[in-house]
């Protein structure tokens, strides 16, 4: 805990600072090192959780980014890209409900079918 400290030099660092300071206030320098200890740990620990957190959060942000690449690419190229019928309304009041419009049975057909070509 101390490194190279013995009980022999811990005795000798005691009765020091028994001569120097008194036996009424080493208690109170007592309670204010551990105090200081306790702090310094807390704010150590608290820089440690957040080293780490950041090094979390950049770990995942390169595993969306390799993960999200090669699916864009295998999705653009064994399906078509296929257009909407109508552009969304970007001036739509969210109060109102929105309608739906039912899809003809041959684009029901071109959205459920397997693509007809596979690549290898």
């Amino acid at each position: 805990m101390f490194g190279s400290l013995g009980i022999p030099e811990m005795i000798l660092i005691f009765v020091v600072a028994l001569i120097v300071f008194g036996p009424k206030r080493l208690p109170e320098i007592g309670r204010t090192i551990g105090k200081a200890l306790g702090e310094f740990k807390k704010a150590t620990d608290d820089f440690k959780s957040t080293i780490e957190r950041e090094v979390h959060v950049e770990e995942l942000k390169q595993i969306a980014t390799t993960v999200k690449a090669p699916v864009i690419d295998t999705v653009s190229r064994s399906e078509p890209v296929v257009e909407p019928a109508e552009p969304p309304n970007p001036k739509h009041d969210p109060a109102e409900p929105m309608t739906v419009e039912p899809m003809a049975a041959d684009q029901m057909a071109l959205s459920t079918a397997p693509s007809a070509q596979q690549h290898d």
